[in-house]
């Protein structure tokens, strides 16, 4: 009888908070929408990624590192006729937990249009660090491309006017540039254009131009970190550049204040229907998109950390990862963080 009662449950009243922690750190998801919608220090209960798609409460939806999968961005009209969401299925999925410990979660998902699943292996890393590893497998009985994006998203209370994002991001583009060519002119981090004049993207004030800029990378390991000086807290991501070859941000400003930043790295960096990615094809020598023959499987990770900074600190200048530990330099003082992680990738 519970059993069947269990099954006419309206998805609402559902469990569907994941929680993993240790003594330093706690990480939730939420299983309607499969998003990493809180990752913070115990002590301190300051959550960067707390922005929210302010969708129905308890259905699926996205909030703050959610994933877009399998596309980035708008499907065809004809897609979207047949139902096919922006940034696709993912977040529009419940997601089955298939097992827990108190430093790990392993969950799944099945887009039913795509054809395609992914499972999910998040395990804190060290005292303030988590590592994630996901598979995608083809559940099609013929090969299609995809795209998985990384969408993670930070917002206020931790997102103000002194929080500065850096990154290790090279040559870029305006995503508003008109195709074919929107690579021309390209950007150089950390500049944009905003109508022919050029935008700082490490901070964000009453400006929310340009929407969306996409860089690449030019160094194995590629990171971005967004740091609040005035809160105290810097949270980071790394991984391998091989594997998510482009970096995507994006900015949002509500009432003359910062809103939301995208920290978005992922496979493409082309925010178009597949038909233009396949009739583009690359963009400065990156793919934009990648390929699963029938039955095919690929294995992607990154990894999210968490530090304390002082109320003078002025921004990163690089991030490294010694497969023991990620080290923080801060720009013009030289200071470094240390994060002790233990190894963060699959060998």
């Amino acid at each position: 009888m519970r059993r069947f009662l269990a099954f006419l449950l309206p998805l609402p009243l559902l469990a569907q908070t994941v929680v993993i922690e240790n003594q330093t750190v706690r990480a939730a998801f939420d299983l309607a929408g499969g998003s990493l919608m809180e990752f913070q220090l115990t002590a301190m209960r300051l959550n960067p990624l707390s922005w929210d798609s302010k969708g129905t409460a308890g259905l699926a939806r996205a909030r703050g590192h959610f994933l877009c999968f399998d596309r980035w961005g708008q499907p065809s009209a004809a897609e979207v006729q047949n139902g096919m969401p922006f940034h696709g299925e993912a977040t529009h999925q419940r997601w089955k937990l298939d097992g827990q410990s108190q430093g790990e979660a392993r969950m799944s998902v099945t887009l039913p249009m795509a054809g395609l699943s992914l499972e999910r292996t998040a395990k804190l890393a060290g005292s303030a660090a988590m590592r994630v590893t996901e598979t995608v497998t083809n559940r099609n009985r013929l090969g299609r491309m995809y795209n998985l994006v990384q969408h993670a998203t930070i917002a206020p209370p931790f997102l103000v006017e002194d929080t500065v994002v850096d990154a290790n991001a090279r040559k870029g583009f305006m995503q508003g540039t008109p195709m074919p060519n929107p690579e021309e002119p390209p950007v150089w981090w950390p500049s944009a254009l905003r109508e022919e004049q050029t935008v700082n993207l490490r901070y964000l004030t009453n400006d929310a131009r340009p929407n969306v800029v996409s860089y690449v990378l030019d160094e194995e390991l590629g990171w971005v970190t967004a740091a609040t000086p005035s809160k105290g807290l810097l949270i980071g991501y790394l991984w391998r550049v091989r594997e998510y070859p482009w970096l995507n941000l994006w900015r949002d400003v509500s009432g003359g204040k910062p809103a939301a930043r995208g920290l978005e790295f992922g496979t493409t960096g082309l925010h178009q229907p597949f038909e233009k990615l396949v009739a583009k094809g690359r963009i400065f020598g990156r793919p934009l998109y990648d390929y699963l023959d029938a039955g095919g499987t690929a294995a992607r990770s990154y990894a999210v950390f968490l530090a304390r900074i002082p109320a003078a600190f002025k921004g990163v200048e690089n991030v490294s990862y010694d497969g023991a530990r990620v080290t923080v330099v801060e720009k013009g003082a030289g200071s470094r963080i240390v994060v002790e992680t233990g190894a963060l990738f699959p060998d």
